[in-house]
């Protein structure tokens, strides 16, 4: 499977770009947002790096590649394509939005922002939400571009504790404790997602 690639660009139009890796040439899917983002690369930047999300089913026999700039955004599409009657395709054209917004709209129960994403209805939305509530805390955390807190962690670590509280269940003094074990564990945490992980690394037991 397929989960990385760097390459040459060769080709890009309307959304689908070609990476020359190894003498293979690879045609790539990308959501638009992430199509955007690619589109405002510097002219001369030939280099192309690319997480990917790999696909092929019976029913689609012919593999198709998504790519994403980060990780985060590899993951949470592929959480995406959890929901009911929500395919690659489908879920690649509706990526409209940045990550942390949509994530958040899904916590908060904000049907009207989902319903901004490309080709999702009301149904769509309320389905979005309903099966994706509660599970996408740590994206709703990350921080948009030209957004990012100013440096310690106390910047952000009120932030997880109410995720934790108000969207996960835990108390408030117990979220307090967690947050603070995991700052106490690793002083180099950045950025709130970090933090997160962090606070659910320490909570799982050996072997789990």
């Amino acid at each position: 499977m397929i989960r990385y690639i760097k390459g040459r660009l060769m080709r890009a139009h309307e959304g689908r770009i070609v990476v020359l890796t190894d003498g293979i040439g690879y045609e790539i899917l990308l959501p638009e947002i992430v199509w955007q983002a690619f589109q405002q690369r510097g002219k001369n930047e030939d280099s192309v790096e690319l997480f990917i999300s790999y696909h092929q089913t019976v029913q689609q026999p012919k593999p198709s590649l998504i790519g994403f700039t980060t990780e985060i955004e590899q993951e949470f599409f592929e959480l995406l394509l959890k929901v009911k009657d929500i395919g690659p395709v489908m879920a690649s054209r509706a990526f409209t939005l940045p990550v942390p917004v949509i994530a958040r709209a899904i916590e908060e129960r904000d049907v009207e922002t989902i319903k901004k994403l490309k080709g999702v209805g009301n149904r769509k939305a309320n389905m979005i939400i309903s099966e994706l509530n509660g599970k996408v805390g740590k994206f709703a955390l990350m921080m948009e571009a030209g957004n990012e807190p100013a440096g310690a962690p106390e910047n952000f670590s009120k932030q997880v504790i109410d995720v934790l509280v108000k969207q996960l269940g835990h108390g408030r003094s117990e979220a307090v404790k967690m947050v603070s074990a995991a700052l106490e564990r690793n002083r180099a945490l950045s950025t709130p997602e970090e933090l997160f992980e962090e606070v659910y690394r320490g909570t799982k037991k050996p072997g789990n």
